[in-house]
């Protein structure tokens, strides 16, 4: 009877461990362990005619490598573009203020991020300054269907040609 009891609290204790293990690979996996701002972080704010799926907390990086996190997104009524909040690691204070801003994709159908590209000016920018050089999302059903279009109607012109040809020969 007891070696049961024992058994019965050592495999409850496992399965809570597995338990508590999963929540800490789900807050990786979802990025909300880094929910936490730096209150020494700044904000810059950059706008966008289409942010596709990007979503708060999706990184902002610069060659590759993490220097903040998307912090707000939100509509702007008067100009009708997104306006997107980045809150930047004050390690990183010196981008800048020609530096662009990009709506990029990690993979084919990875997550969204916004990729900085520093440009060459000596000032830089600051606590709520905004970028002005932006490129929105590429979404992929406008492509698609834009590719379509001009395959329909280039093979439209080669026939027309040919009839055209045709008719002036008769």
């Amino acid at each position: 009877m007891q070696t049961s009891k024992a058994i019965e609290i050592w495999v409850g204790l496992f399965v809570a461990a597995g338990l508590v293990a999963l929540f800490f690979l789900a807050m990786q996996v979802s990025n909300l362990a880094e929910l936490r701002s730096n209150s020494d972080s700044y904000k810059i704010v950059a706008r966008f005619e289409n942010v596709g799926s990007l979503r708060v907390r999706a990184p902002v990086s610069v060659a590759g490598v993490t220097v903040g996190r998307v912090s707000a997104i939100s509509f702007d009524n008067q100009t009708y573009e997104a306006v997107v909040e980045m809150r930047i690691d004050p390690k990183y204070n010196t981008l800048p203020v020609d530096t662009s801003a990009s709506i990029l994709t990690a993979g084919l159908l990875g997550e969204q991020y916004i990729g900085l590209s520093p440009g060459g000016a000596e000032e830089y920018l600051g606590d709520g300054d905004e970028i002005e050089l932006t490129q929105s999302a590429i979404v992929l059903e406008q492509v698609i269907s834009r590719f379509l279009f001009n395959k329909a109607e280039g093979g439209g012109d080669k026939g027309g040609g040919s009839n055209d040809g045709a008719t002036s020969t008769e």
